[in-house]
């Protein structure tokens, strides 16, 4: 006979489809709970940095370095190549203005000026030949000029004493007029002897004019050889201390090379590198200082170089008030170089946080030091020591500045006492 099968009311299906419902539920549930709410991470104190903020003196500046320089330096470069044949002072030196430092010789220098010499020799004896030739010349149109003046003379007597006798029929037409003729020719020759002295003052003035001009050209062409041989000593330009002085004996030196240089003695300045970041802000008249021997020194730029390189640009700056005793040129020095006035501020210590916050938000610890909160914060100016708070903490807060590198999205920490 036939028997009622019992239906199974938990299949293997149906106890599968349940638990997927369940697990898929749970899943919802956890990643609801975990994006929606705060996220928290346990962490021992000891790790961690916590700094107070304060109210105090603020100050935006930017650490440099800086070396020591003369105020004035001359570089010596060879105006003339040749080969050194004496040191007359060795590197270090105490110079003075115009004292011989060293001796180049250059043979085809010298044999140029022995030429030049020759030749302004030779051009000052045709002048004088010229113009001695130029000066019989005159003299011998002259002797002419006075010849023609004194026949002029004789003819026109001659001519007014016939021209009376012959209104007095004393003599007769014929030789009145004998004297016409003559006194007729001494007047047109005594005119063209009168022109001819005349045209010759002038060709005699343009020819010494022009003797003059070629006599200076030449006299300046050798002035300028004299001076090349003489730039063959190598003088200090200024007063001051000779160095890096490179020159040995019997060495080749080419022109424009450069041979060493000189300090001036008279003070010194301060040259810093500075990142490009800043150049925006650094003007003359910025302020800085730095620390030697136990006491503070004041600088003030007074140029700046604006051409980047590798960076960096560079300025020039000057002591002001006293001069530190004992520097030396070379020396190294680390100036704290003003970006701003001194103000009172909200200070926050500088730390590793910033590298994962960018000064947008910071953990603020509660005040009973069991828990730190992300809170939003602004930043202002900052120097190497601390940052300016401008919003989002107050005098009193505890925060934690150092790394955040491990708390990834992490809302808030829990902190705990070992």
């Amino acid at each position: 006979m036939d028997r009622v099968i019992e239906k199974k009311k938990w299949t293997s299906k149906k106890i599968l489809t349940i638990a997927g419902i369940a697990g898929l539920a749970l899943l919802i549930i956890g990643s609801y709970y975990f994006t929606s709410g705060a996220r928290k991470l346990n962490v021992e104190t000891e790790r961690l940095t916590i700094s107070d903020i304060r109210q105090g003196a603020f100050q935006e500046f930017t650490p440099v370095n800086g070396v020591v320089l003369p105020l004035t330096t001359i570089y010596l470069d060879a105006a003339e190549g040749g080969r050194v044949e004496e040191r007359f002072v060795e590197d270090g030196a105490i110079v003075k203005k115009g004292q011989p430092i060293l001796r180049l010789s250059n043979t085809d220098l010298e044999l140029s000026l022995v030429n030049q010499e020759t030749s302004v020799f030779n051009l000052l004896t045709q002048m004088q030949i010229s113009r001695n030739a130029a000066q019989q010349n005159t003299i011998t149109k002259l002797n002419q000029m006075a010849d023609a003046e004194n026949s002029f003379k004789e003819a026109e007597r001659l001519y007014k004493l016939n021209k009376k006798l012959y209104e007095e029929k004393v003599i007769g037409s014929q030789e009145f007029r004998q004297s016409e003729i003559a006194y007729e020719f001494q007047v047109k020759r005594k005119k063209l002897q009168e022109e001819i002295l005349k045209k010759d003052s002038a060709s005699v003035r343009q020819e010494l004019e022009q003797a003059n001009q070629s006599y200076a050209r030449t006299q300046n062409a050798l002035d300028v050889m004299r001076r090349k041989v003489g730039d063959l000593i190598v003088r200090a330009p200024i007063d001051g201390q000779l160095t890096s002085l490179d020159a040995e004996i019997g060495q080749n030196k080419n022109k424009g090379e450069r041979l060493g240089q000189v300090d001036a003695t008279n003070g010194f300045k301060v040259r810093a590198d500075i990142d490009e970041h800043y150049i925006s802000r650094i003007y003359t008249g910025l302020m800085g200082q730095f620390s030697f021997a136990g006491k503070e020194y004041k600088l003030k730029i007074r140029k700046v170089f604006t051409q980047v390189t590798n960076g960096k640009f560079q300025v020039d700056m000057d002591f002001e008030g006293e001069l530190p005793q004992g520097i030396r040129r070379g020396q190294t020095f680390q100036v704290r170089l003003s970006l701003s006035e001194e103000k009172q501020a909200l200070l926050l210590p500088r730390g590793g946080f910033y590298q994962q916050t960018g000064g947008n938000w910071i953990f603020k610890v509660n005040e009973d030091g069991s828990k730190a909160y992300k809170v939003d914060i602004q930043l202002g100016g900052q120097n190497p020591d601390y940052y300016e708070v401008l919003q989002g903490l107050k005098a009193g807060d505890k925060v934690i500045t150092s790394s955040y590198e491990n708390y990834g999205n992490i809302q808030e920490l829990v902190l705990k006492n070992k």
